[in-house]
């Protein structure tokens, strides 16, 4: 087994991968200096075994350290635990995931839904994960065509990943995904169906793992958060930066034993709904650090702006803290009420996780916009970093934006807000809380699903059955 650096990491990304950007192929990821924040932003996930060692790094029964990242949880302290790391790592990137939290809760997925040869080959790989310490991606949004249809009824095949050829030691696969986060700063890929499938659909019942730079691989990287920003207007997004790919897959040959489900169509929701139940596990972690931000940020315009003390405002700000600890009680609820599943892999509750997902979705844009009302029209409307250098013009800015607290102080806090909550990091952060790790109406339905309510209706049917019951004598 082996802990790689961050510099390691960063190394091991010169591989001839086929990389897309803008309509031109990018030669050397490395050497980019548009992927530069994405790829420092996802070494984290390394040199946190070097700042937090007690919280990263793990030990198998021998005592040979590997990444806590890849620990496959057997308790709820386990998960406890995850949902620390997690946190800590994604404070580094001011609630943005960083990179071994998507790939690790495929690799659990796998662990507990597949079956026989699948379940031998994920466990194997487990092992290459481990002793290696690989930086996984997640493929696992199909394109999908005609929504209106199923895979197999699609007028293009490829709009759903399927195998078109087979042989005695691989498979062959075309198609596409869409949304994978990390593809083109990643190791290896982890493919896995991205829906429940039936009779017919046997050819795009498939998941695997094969590294990125694998011949037919390409990834076409989405623009958005390009860079450059300057650190005055933009301080998280010109530092933290997530890439976002279609990863197409044209005639890519995988070996068998990296293969962990091949035809069979009734483990295909299986596999895909145990990757959601840590995936939004993940989720809900990562998201409290931007939620602190969300809470400080707001408590410190306020008394920037003179106005902390009125009662309105205390009011949003009590607003505020109870919308973030309700999501952080829901969290550590999810790994306090974890179970056993198949193959023993604990999993967090299915209907506290999705009732956190839920609770965070639906009430980030409310408030945004209350942090957004605290701090006012600065956020769209105030000087940019160019002016703040200007000895000249700054003086003119420190003279007017001054308020309760110097203006430098009360602008960097107001850019801060509009990096985090407008602009295109902001509208980032938007569209990923209302669809990433699933969509709202998805995890309303994962919640219907989750909920046990004969508890509710029997308690129900006694109170009606006393009721009933003659009433007691009087003395």
């Amino acid at each position: 087994m082996t802990l790689r650096t961050a510099d390691e990491y960063r190394e091991g990304l010169r591989d001839g991968r086929r990389v897309i950007y803008r309509g031109q192929p990018v030669a050397d990821v490395t050497e980019f200096d548009e992927f530069d924040a994405a790829i420092a932003h996802s070494a984290h996930g390394y040199s946190i075994a070097d700042t937090d060692p007690g919280l990263a790094v793990a030990f198998d029964d021998e005592g040979t350290p590997y990444s806590a990242f890849y620990r496959t949880p057997r308790s709820p302290q386990d998960l406890i635990e995850r949902g620390k790391l997690i946190e800590t790592v994604c404070r580094y990137g001011v609630g943005t995931i960083v990179l071994k939290e998507v790939g690790s809760d495929a690799l659990f997925g796998l662990l507990r839904a597949t079956v026989g040869e699948g379940r031998e080959n994920a466990q194997r790989y487990w092992q290459h994960v481990i002793d290696n310490d690989v930086a996984l991606a997640v493929a696992q949004s199909d394109v999908k065509g005609d929504r209106a249809k199923g895979p197999s009824a699609q007028a293009d095949p490829d709009l759903y990943l399927h195998v078109v050829a087979e042989d005695e030691d691989s498979i062959t696969v075309c198609g596409a995904k869409v949304h994978t986060s990390f593809s083109a700063n990643a190791d290896e890929l982890i493919v896995i169906p991205t829906r429940a499938l039936g009779p017919g659909d046997e050819a795009y019942a498939v998941a695997f793992a094969i590294p990125v730079d694998t011949p037919g691989v390409s990834l076409y990287v989405s623009p958005y958060l390009d860079a450059p920003r300057n650190s005055f207007e933009h301080p998280i997004s010109s530092q933290h930066k997530m890439l976002e790919s279609l990863t197409v897959f044209d005639n890519v040959r995988v070996p068998k034993s990296r293969v962990f489900l091949n035809g069979e169509v009734e483990r295909a929701g299986q596999i895909a709904l145990a990757f959601v139940d840590y995936h939004r596990f993940t989720a809900i972690n990562y998201k409290l650090p931007l939620l602190d931000a969300l809470v400080g940020a707001a408590s410190l315009v306020a008394e920037a702006n003179g106005i902390s003390r009125a009662a309105h405002v205390r009011a949003k700000m009590t607003d505020l803290i109870s919308y973030t600890e309700t999501v952080r009680g829901f969290a550590q609820l999810a790994a306090v009420r974890a179970f056993e599943g198949e193959g023993g892999v604990w999993l967090p509750d299915p209907l506290s996780t999705n009732l956190a997902k839920y609770h965070f979705a639906h009430g980030f844009p409310e408030a945004v916009r209350t942090v957004i009302d605290l701090a006012g029209g600065l956020v769209a409307t105030g000087p940019g970093g160019d002016d703040w250098a200007d000895p000249e013009v700054r003086a003119v800015l420190e003279k007017y934006f001054a308020a309760a607290v110097p203006a430098e102080e009360r602008l960097r806090i107001i850019h801060l807000i509009g990096d985090l909550f407008t602009g295109s990091w902001g509208g980032y952060q938007t569209v990923l809380a209302t669809h990433a790790e699933g969509s709202l109406e998805a995890e309303k339905l994962q919640i219907s699903r989750s909920f046990d309510a004969e508890p509710a209706r029997a308690y129900v049917r006694d109170l009606l059955a006393r009721a009933t019951e003659p009433a007691p004598l009087s003395a």
